[in-house]
């Protein structure tokens, strides 16, 4: 039970919603060809620094916040714990996703003149989401007693994790002045995966009409949870780390994917740009260390109270239910489907500037713009119903070499997100500051949504550019 309790702390805990509105089309970071490898950028060749080049975290609730929990406020934490449940419904959702860029590099194919390149690398990422299961968790701290009558819906429970690694080769190339073509293909490596999505069922109490001490309970359960990775952990025998271990089945040893992404940028005009892309086209297939749990069948009780917790139940009330629900094991290879994302955007530029030193990855011109305006749209896959954001952004050229980007995004988790990035190149050397949601950063327990990334790169250019 102590490794099991290990094992759920590292699935919520491995790190502090996936989309990057900052870093999209931010062609100043090289690591924005990972959101869509058709940007238009270019280099004679560039490596991230190791671990350095390009660290993210992203946490979303669209329900509740920490200072729901948290707070300092007198009230007793199993009352907070109630008023997040009685104020969230079973559409709110919470969703994390952590990355770390082990390595990445890129370089140009051919001679100077060449509008060919190609990038490599490999990421680790850690991935959750987890609908609000509002009516388990009324039952759960509630009882049935004050629920009569009520049905409780088992398929509030709904819920995906999976830690893996990405190696990832790309190719990009400028077709003319106006048209740029991108693809990347991955080998996914899972080191663990834990999918509960299609569970249904319900658990009711019903009065028996004129008998108000008798009950009659339904529990009609389709419950299944698949796992990869994790089965041996949960052994009693076990007694290695977790964390290391499933560590080393990531890199080493996972289940094996494969996937795609694609992009494109197109000028309308010279100042007026049309992008998109789509991120994690792709599956794996869950082979190692696989275990499926199942609870399904049909369990009726007749008779004074029906709850499980007390202590005054027919003594056979839990045989006759592990006869009409059995746990079943299963050990079936199953496949799982990444969170394919999709973007979009259209930008205007304008405040036509002459460069006065060389280029940085923006590419080499005879005038940029200092200024650019526009929206993104933003989809990702996901249980029931995909997750959608809209952003209007404003770039800014400081300096030849600073860059900064503001952005202002409506999504799921709030719609006053405001978010800023920073990107600047010192010689070689160029680093980057991405941070959303900053009006909440005062208090950042209050936020409903919070993102950052951070990275450093060496990129660099012919001499004569």
């Amino acid at each position: 039970m102590r490794k099991a309790l290990i094992l759920c702390l590292f699935f919520h805990l491995s790190c502090f919603a996936q989309n990057r509105e900052l870093l999209y089309n931010f062609t100043s970071i090289p690591q924005s060809s990972l959101v869509n490898p058709g940007s238009d950028v270019s280099y004679k060749y560039y490596f991230g620094f190791p671990i350095l080049s390009g660290v993210s975290a992203n946490i979303g609730s669209s329900g509740f916040s920490a200072y729901d929990l948290f707070s300092d406020n007198g009230v007793d934490f199993n009352q907070k714990i109630r008023n997040v449940v009685n104020k969230s419904s079973s559409r709110d959702r919470v969703i994390t996703n952590q990355q770390l860029e082990i390595f990445s590099g890129g370089f140009r194919v051919g001679g100077r003149e060449s509008r060919s390149y190609v990038s490599f690398g490999l990421y680790q990422e850690f991935d959750f989401f987890m609908f609000v299961p509002k009516d388990l968790a009324l039952l759960a701290l509630n009882g049935n007693r004050d629920y009569i009558g009520k049905s409780f819906n088992l398929g509030d429970l709904n819920m995906k994790a999976e830690v893996l690694s990405v190696f990832h080769v790309g190719f990009h190339k400028k077709i003319n002045d106006k048209f740029v073509l991108g693809g990347r293909a991955k080998i996914y490596s899972s080191g663990a995966n834990a999918t509960s999505t299609k569970n249904s069922g319900y658990i009711y109490t019903g009065e028996e009409p004129g008998t108000p001490n008798l009950y009659n309970q339904i529990i009609s359960s389709n419950l299944e949870l698949r796992t990869s990775g994790l089965a041996r952990f949960t052994k009693d025998e076990y007694e290695g780390n977790v964390v290391s271990d499933i560590a080393h089945n990531t890199f080493f040893n996972g289940s094996l994917g494969l996937g795609v992404d694609a992009g494109i940028t197109y000028y309308i005009k010279d100042n007026l740009q049309f992008t998109a892309s789509v991120i994690d086209l792709g599956f794996v297939r869950q082979t190692k260390d696989i275990e499926t749990l199942t609870y399904k069948g049909t369990y009726r009780y007749n008779g004074a109270n029906p709850d499980f917790l007390g202590s005054d139940d027919p003594e056979n009330v839990f045989d006759e239910f592990d006869r009409a629900i059995p746990r079943d094991t299963l050990y079936n290879k199953y496949t799982t489907w990444r969170p394919t994302k999709i973007y979009s955007s259209i930008q205007y530029s304008f405040g036509e500037s002459r460069p006065d030193d060389e280029c940085n990855c923006r590419g080499k011109a005879n005038t940029y713009y200092k200024n650019a305006a526009g929206l993104q749209l933003f989809g990702m896959s996901a249980p029931r119903e995909p997750l959608l954001a809209v952003t209007a952004f404003y770039r800014r050229n400081i300096f030849r070499k600073l860059d900064l980007k503001a952005t202002y995004t409506i999504d799921t988790f709030s719609n006053t997100n405001i978010g800023l990035g920073l990107a600047g190149t010192i010689g070689p050397v160029n680093i980057y500051a991405l941070v959303n949601n900053v009006l909440e950063y005062k208090d950042i327990s209050k936020a409903s949504s919070a993102a950052f990334q951070l990275g450093i790169n060496f990129v660099f250019q012919d001499k004569e550019d």
